[in-house]
């Protein structure tokens, strides 16, 4: 069963390096995908938070070790 697996977090470095760290920690073949999250009522661009797309076509990945790879980058996996 294919799923989207959606990670929060802090800043954009810390998503890039997740991003970089995902194939070879969990064996992500496809790119993730980069968005920028502006929270809602927010002007201040550094209060954007930064969230990683994986697609799981297969759905092998383990939502409990993304969510403690996430914790590494003060991120989390946000709830389906």
């Amino acid at each position: 069963m294919s799923e989207r697996h959606v990670l929060v977090l802090p800043d954009r470095d810390a998503a890039e390096e997740l991003a970089e760290e995902l194939s070879g920690r969990f064996g992500v073949a496809e790119e993730p995908q980069l968005v920028r999250d502006a929270l809602a009522g927010e002007d201040d661009a550094e209060d954007a938070q930064w969230l990683v797309v994986v697609e799981d076509p297969e759905g092998r990945l383990d939502p409990a070790a993304l969510d403690d790879f996430a914790a590494e980058y003060e991120g989390w996996l946000e709830a389906p």
